[in-house]
């Protein structure tokens, strides 16, 4: 499962670097991890809530699950995208035409294989906090990624990645509760306690 580490892992006495929480996020295949992920709207009284899970079958393959408030599988591998809905046909596509989808393939994928230098090629890394409560901030390097994503916030506990906070560049931020997060999200949707346990025990 991908909690992002259940063994404990040395304390350091003082702040981390992005080669430490790499080394803390690196999870072997296959793996999985529920998710739950909040999109923030000016139309919305709360923010979108989708549930569901992560699956990482092997090295190359993506696996989004979304089981509320829809099921939908999307499968991301060799380039292609698979979208698949109960009672329809999966569309199939090439992964050049989602490239949202090929920053998350890219990024996540990295990250769960701990694969520093991929990061470092995409993205501008800037770690911060201890090992206890850590935070690693991506800053696209690309204009082509800059004009859709301003930068993603990871936010973790030892060997755990508990939330993914990616700022559009047009939009409002949207919050991906991973792990021991989204299990404790439950059915909480008011907006600071989904904030708090995203933030959990790091910066406010």
């Amino acid at each position: 499962m991908i909690v992002i580490g259940s063994m404990a892992s040395p304390v350091m006495a003082s702040g981390v670097d992005a080669e430490w929480i790499l080394r803390q996020l690196a999870q072997p295949v296959p793996s999985q991890t529920g998710f739950v992920e909040l999109r923030g709207s000016a139309l919305l009284k709360e923010p979108l809530r989708v549930e569901g899970q992560y699956r990482r079958p092997d090295a190359g393959t993506l696996v989004r699950e979304v089981r509320a408030p829809y099921a939908e599988t999307t499968t991301i591998a060799e380039g292609q995208v698979s979208i698949a809905r109960a009672g329809k046909p999966p569309r199939v596509f090439s992964l050049q035409r989602v490239p949202e989808l090929a920053d998350l393939q890219t990024s996540f994928g990295a990250l769960l294989a701990g694969d520093l230098a991929a990061l470092e090629q995409a993205y501008r890394l800037q770690p911060s906090g201890d090992a206890r409560h850590w935070q690693l901030s991506l800053i696209p390097k690309a204009d082509a990624l800059a004009r859709r994503i301003r930068g993603v916030t990871l936010h973790g506990q030892g060997r755990e990645l508990r939330c993914i906070e990616t700022l559009p560049a047009k939009g409002d931020v949207q919050r991906t509760l991973l792990g021991s997060a989204a299990a404790a999200a439950g059915a909480v949707r008011q907006a600071d306690a989904l904030l708090a346990l995203c933030r959990a025990g790091g910066s406010r």
